[in-house]
């Protein structure tokens, strides 16, 4: 590795670039693009581990007793921990020989330097949001199931994080909600809110995919319920709109919905592949506000940074570098870094409905 032979503009424009893309990010004024920046909050882990604890929560009256009487002992609430090693993540983006040569040609005929700056910097938003886009794929699928493989080299192993989904939360609707005819899905969601109240647990979100959003609609016992609240009178119901079902859920549970329609991709041996990492037809009712953290550690490179490379960091946790290599052609990089993991805590209050599969 080598100073950039960009240094100069590198020294007075990454910062601000870096500060950009970490202010559009986390721009609360418009919707934000990663679900993961709503529900959880950074923690920073020392020890380079990640760790959820869940407890039964469990509240009991206190005892009434005479004046002078011993009070009964209670037990403690039952306690379990899911742990493991916070993988490293990232990526990089190099100007090859042919750009490099484009940029020189910009320069020698008098390109502006927004011009010139734009091909200098044009792979740092691109590294930064790759991680974003790693972490949304890694938390949308843990969210939905409870668990997320992450690829460990990019060559097809992996580490699986089981975040420790409470088995008796994993519920599966009477039947399937695609058989509109038949299928209950307000009664399976008040089985789901019922269990949460006895629980101890209010519920205020209830997230699910376009795919259990449409069955759902669908379904004749959903439009009757619009229609009652609607006072509509005649029997061609119309499947009710994101807006209408969200008003039908609303009144009936107090529950919000989110629906997740998001696809990301990933590359492996130079092709692309698009997919969406929220499970199928699922459903996930969950308190409202944040339920996780976003832990994350130093990096190796933070500690003992290479001479010559020039580093800046993205939102706390990713490092992102700027370099020259000279083999086996002349090439100019940008690189990101991130020891970060997604992680869902107060798993005993996630209630789960896979709306595919049917109980038995």
């Amino acid at each position: 590795m080598e100073t950039s032979q960009f240094i100069e503009r590198i020294n007075k424009y990454f910062p601000g670039v870096v500060i950009s893309i970490v202010e559009k990010l986390n721009d609360t004024t418009v919707p934000l693009p990663y679900l993961h920046k709503q529900l959880l909050r950074k923690d920073f882990s020392v020890t380079g581990k990640w760790e959820s604890l869940s407890s039964s929560k469990s509240i009991v009256m206190a005892d009434v007793v005479a004046m002078d009487s011993e009070l009964p002992l209670k037990k403690r609430d039952s306690m379990a921990k899911a742990t493991g090693d916070i993988p490293k993540m990232g990526m990089e983006l190099k100007l090859n020989e042919q750009q490099l040569t484009n940029l020189y040609t910009l320069i020698a005929t008098g390109g502006t330097e927004q011009q010139i700056a734009a091909m200098i910097f044009e792979d740092t938003p691109k590294v930064i949001m790759g991680v974003h886009e790693r972490i949304e794929s890694i938390f949308l699928q843990g969210l939905s199931t409870g668990y997320a493989l992450v690829d460990t080299d990019n060559a097809g192993t992996g580490v699986r994080i089981d975040y420790g989904y409470k088995t008796a939360n994993q519920l599966l609707p009477t039947v399937t909600w695609s058989t509109s005819a038949t299928a209950k899905p307000i009664d399976d969601i008040e089985t789901a809110v019922q269990k949460a109240t006895v629980d101890g647990i209010t519920l205020g979100v209830i997230y699910m995919d376009k795919t259990a959003f449409n069955n759902m609609v669908k379904t004749t016992q959903f439009k009757e319920m619009f229609a009652f609240s609607q006072n509509f009178v005649g029997g061609n119901i119309p499947a009710p709109s994101i807006s209408q079902a969200q008003g039908v859920l609303l009144d009936r549970f107090g529950l919000t919905v989110q629906i997740v329609n998001r696809s990301v991709r990933y590359e492996k041996n130079g092709t692309q592949t698009t997919v969406k990492p929220w499970a199928d037809g699922r459903v996930v009712l969950a308190p409202d506000g944040q339920i996780g953290s976003l832990v994350w550690a130093r990096l190796a490179e933070e500690l003992s940074p290479v001479a010559g490379v020039a580093y800046q960091k993205a939102d706390d946790y990713v490092l992102v570098s700027k370099f020259r290599v000279n083999r086996p052609s002349l090439a100019e990089f940008t690189t990101s870094q991130a020891r970060v993991i997604p992680v869902i805590s107060g798993v005993n209050s996630i209630y789960t409905l896979d709306t595919k599969t049917a109980q038995s």
